[in-house]
């Protein structure tokens, strides 16, 4: 059984250096490209897919989108879920990325964006940024959804999902696409392979880059490898941490 992770294509804040987390924001010309461009990689492998997972923003429901038509399999059941939205960036959303560096100090911003368990500025309620202003998010209990996350306090929210709706459909001998974003799939990977919190720090998912794994029965990663389009790369074995 086989698990296809993708990142979006690149989105209008990632081309403008903005902190996105769960704004809303849709993708550009180029990321729009990148997800063909994985639909097509992927549909070269052959691979028959059994569900698709994505977040409840444009951006990774429109890449999944444009990836299901390139493969076509637009039929496959597909399943939104807010627990597969990007991190949340909390009072950073929105903002320069380069800008609150000068303002705040590159090493302390780095860690808001690269640590495992670094927390950025908190949302209050009160701001019209908080998800409990969001009507998708009215059927989850507002004291689940988030002011700001650390990618640690992500990883919290993604592994309940991963196990009772990702892992079982994996041990029945399904193949599963997920198309989601860059905090959301290191959370996940960071289990999966076994990361340490300090080197997840120098662990990045590129936009638009189709990462396949093959499981055994009991879900230890046979192998994984990376469809660029040119070469496969990264192919490594169960021995990995």
């Amino acid at each position: 059984m086989k698990l296809v992770i993708v990142r979006h294509g690149e989105s209008a804040f990632n081309e403008s250096n903005l902190f996105s987390g769960w704004e809303d924001v849709d993708l550009t010309a180029k990321g729009i490209e990148e997800a063909k461009k994985a639909g097509t990689n992927l549909a070269q492998q052959q691979i028959i897919f059994d569900h698709a997972f994505t977040s409840v923003l444009k951006r990774s429901i429109r890449s999944l989108n444009y990836i299901l038509q390139e493969m076509n399999q637009e039929w496959l059941p597909v399943q939104k879920t807010w627990r597969l939205n990007e991190r949340s960036y909390g009072a950073l959303q929105r903002l320069n990325k380069a800008e609150t560096a000068e303002k705040q100090g590159k090493e302390l911003v780095n860690r808001w964006r690269k640590s495992y368990d670094a927390l950025p500025p908190m949302l209050d309620l009160s701001d019209p940024r908080h998800p409990i202003h969001d009507p998708r998010y009215h059927d989850v209990d507002p004291r689940l959804l988030p002011g700001g996350e650390s990618l640690k306090t992500t990883q919290e929210r993604v592994l309940p999902f991963w196990s009772d709706n990702i892992a079982p459909l994996l041990i029945e001998g399904k193949n599963v696409l997920v198309v989601s974003h860059r905090n959301t799939l290191r959370a996940l990977v960071k289990f999966l392979e076994h990361i340490s919190d300090d080197a997840i720090v120098h662990f990045d998912v590129p936009t638009g880059i189709p990462v396949v794994y093959e499981f055994d029965k009991n879900l230890n990663i046979v192998s994984k490898k990376e469809l660029t389009g040119q070469a496969t790369v990264g192919t490594i074995n169960a021995d990995m941490n």
